[in-house]
């Protein structure tokens, strides 16, 4: 008998917003756990795991393997995007890594993304600039979430192929930071971690004015934002 796979709180947040018989590519895979749980509980699911390196490539094929789910789960490897073909997936899922690495991911591979019709982002760091991509390319944010595990505050951001924006013209680049929906329902690991920002932020501000030449315009904007998060805590 099979086993079956246990995934991580954050991963199974990422997994649940993929769609039943899902055809769909896990960018930097991680041993493929993400694929085969999806592909284990739905069985009419397809996916290919892409991995950058050797290692973790041959330990996403020995995944597949041990759970027999080389029918459903397909091992590339590949840099980012470039493991697929043109429209060969409906879904992408990257997680697990920083919001610049997979905004540049997503850059990098537009042309295979233009039956993408759904791209689930877990960035650990800087979740922002995957918000800015969504924001430039064409998806709607339609849904976050923000959540701690094992200590590590994590946000999920779900986006659809769309020409909609959920940015208010006036407040555009305060929802970029926060997330729009995330700002609608201030959760208690929401609150706690831009908490942390603020305190990391004003520590910056004030290294930044001891210094011998001091960056004024990259001062305002740290100041802003700590105003921006002061705002949003109550503070």
């Amino acid at each position: 008998m099979t086993n079956t796979i246990r995934l991580s709180d954050r991963l199974k947040v990422t997994a649940s917003y993929l769609p039943e018989e899902a055809l769909f590519a896990d960018i930097g895979s991680d041993h493929a756990y993400l694929p085969c749980y999806v592909c284990q509980n739905d069985g009419h699911a397809k996916a290919i795991a892409g991995e950058v390196r050797k290692g973790p490539y041959e330990s996403a094929l020995s995944t597949v393997r041990q759970y027999g789910l080389s029918h459903a789960v397909e091992v590339r490897l590949g840099d980012g995007l470039q493991v697929l073909e043109p429209a060969e997936v409906n879904q992408v899922v990257i997680a697990g890594m920083g919001g610049s690495l997979i905004q540049s991911i997503l850059q990098e591979g537009k042309d295979k993304l233009s039956s993408v019709e759904r791209i689930i982002a877990q960035p650990n760091i800087d979740a922002r600039n995957v918000r800015r991509w969504f924001s430039e390319n064409g998806y709607t944010i339609i849904d976050e979430q923000i959540l701690k595990e094992n200590g590590h505050i994590y946000e999920v951001i779900v986006a659809d192929k769309s020409a909609d924006s959920l940015y208010g013209e006036n407040d555009a680049e305060k929802q970029l930071l926060f997330g729009p929906v995330l700002l609608e329902n201030k959760t208690p690991a929401f609150y706690q971690k831009w908490e942390q920002e603020l305190s990391n932020i004003e520590r910056i501000i004030r290294q930044m004015k001891q210094a011998r030449e001091q960056d004024l315009d990259k001062i305002k904007r740290f100041e802003m934002e700590a105003d921006w998060i002061k705002e949003v805590l109550g503070q």
